[in-house]
């Protein structure tokens, strides 16, 4: 792949991972209510679905889903139930956040950081229209003239790099924050603007068509 064309890919690429989206909304309700190590793990489990993602529409899986209307739609509504369970979780959620520091709050709780982890890996992986954008984004970059897999392999491992920067990023900025919700009623009210969020996404992704 020419260097060239990588910049190409790397910026736009770079636009789709800072634009607003399941991930980074739950990056910015971790950073704010867990701190960063829960913002890295989270962003570990996307970077892991995304790999999944691409290698699926390397081996022309993706196309299978593109073409076939019952599978998309079954992954489509997959990935709305999670995402409104997410929301509902969190509109409900009575955990409250506003301590000092990350190391008093893991003294006095115990976060679960592989289920942080595995909420983002799921996020990935039940989005149907990710399988589709890598389908129809890859595809424009490639070489035709030289061997398909390192292209991939390339602009796979950006994506991943550009997204757990992204996601690192907006989570840093949020754990900036986390002062400010000293105030249980801000607490509660930033668990139900997130979980609303989270129910949003999930109503939207029922309405995309393939």
């Amino acid at each position: 792949m020419a260097f060239e064309v990588w910049l190409m890919f790397s910026a736009a690429a770079f636009l789709n991972v800072v634009s607003p989206g399941p991930a980074i909304i739950l990056a910015i309700s971790n950073g704010v209510s867990w701190g960063y190590k829960s913002v890295l793990a989270a962003a570990l489990g996307n970077i892991m679905g995304i790999f999944i993602l691409s290698s699926i529409s390397m081996l022309g899986l993706g196309l299978v889903l593109k073409t076939s209307a019952l599978l998309f739609t079954i992954l489509k509504v997959l990935g709305a139930c999670y995402l409104v369970y997410l929301g509902i979780k969190k509109f409900r959620s009575k955990d409250t956040f506003f301590v000092e520091s990350e190391e008093e709050q893991a003294a006095s709780v115990k976060i679960n950081y592989f289920a942080k982890f595995k909420e983002a890996f799921m996020i990935a992986m039940t989005n149907p229209k990710a399988i589709l954008f890598f389908v129809a984004f890859f595809p424009m970059f490639l070489d035709t003239s030289l061997a398909a897999f390192p292209q991939f392999m390339i602009m796979t491992l950006t994506f991943m790099a550009l997204s757990f920067i992204s996601l690192a990023s907006f989570g840093y900025l949020a754990k900036s924050v986390r002062h400010w919700f000293k105030n249980v009623s801000l607490v509660k009210i930033f668990h139900r603007v997130t979980g609303g969020i989270f129910i949003g996404f999930g109503v939207a992704l029922l309405q995309v068509k393939n």
